[in-house]
């Protein structure tokens, strides 16, 4: 069938291929298309390997389009100094945050990585900002992002500059990131509601909680490959 690629034959691969990178490079320079570049810059990383390339890409379609994806993109990039990037945190918290409050396929994961550089001042001049932490981790946990959620109930289990102690926000993030999946939210849970720890003692929650845990780490066990030596 016409326009069909063998794919076992390397050279109907290569021009697929090559023909791919034009179509991304005219949809990005020529027809200005913030998807275009941000599949331009997936292309140059994953198929390429020009990461240089791809951290220019992500680098213009950030600053002139506003494209969420690809700030999210590109502060990972900051985080680590690739693609020839410096390794600056106070640029990558900037690129999460843009993408955060923008939105869109990565928003919720550049929200928690807002709240984490300002968590522990990393990206702040190494002055935490636990109350900009907090709304940040906000967001992603009510987009259902367990990390978030149970950072933000460690945030009131221990309590901060500006933010109290608050024993039930601290159970109710607890059990959010606990439904979500958390194995350390679910523990940190049972332990509250076995000691009776700001909140009403409840033997039955507690074991119920903890067996929860049980649960989802032998789940998380039988997931994860293991390594095997001498094969």
């Amino acid at each position: 069938m016409a326009g069909l690629v063998d794919f076992k034959n390397e050279e109907e691969v290569k021009e697929f291929l090559d023909n791919l990178g034009i179509e991304y490079s005219y949809q990005c320079h020529k027809e200005k298309d913030p998807e275009g570049c941000c599949r331009l810059a997936d292309y140059l990383e994953g198929v390429k390997k020009n990461y240089a390339a791809a951290a220019q890409v992500l680098k213009y379609n950030c600053e002139q389009n506003q494209h969420g994806e690809s700030c999210y993109k590109l502060g990972a990039y900051y985080v680590t100094g690739k693609g020839g990037l410096p390794r600056n945190l106070k640029a990558a918290y900037e690129c999460f945050m843009t993408s955060c409050e923008i939105g869109g396929k990565k928003s919720t994961d550049a929200c928690h990585n807002v709240g984490i550089l300002a968590h522990d001042g990393q990206a702040l001049d190494d002055k935490p900002d636990v109350a900009i932490a907090r709304d940040y981790y906000t967001k992603a946990c009510n987009n259902n992002y367990a990390p978030s959620c149970f950072n933000l109930s460690a945030i009131y289990l221990q309590g901060a500059p500006g933010i109290p102690k608050d024993m039930n926000q601290a159970l109710h993030y607890s059990l959010k990131a606990c439904d979500l999946g958390h194995i350390w939210a679910c523990s940190n849970a049972s332990r509250m509601y076995k000691l009776g720890d700001g909140v009403r003692k409840n033997d039955d929650k507690a074991e119920s909680l903890k067996n929860k845990a049980k649960t989802l780490y032998l789940e998380q066990k039988e997931v994860t490959p293991q390594l095997k030596f001498g094969e």
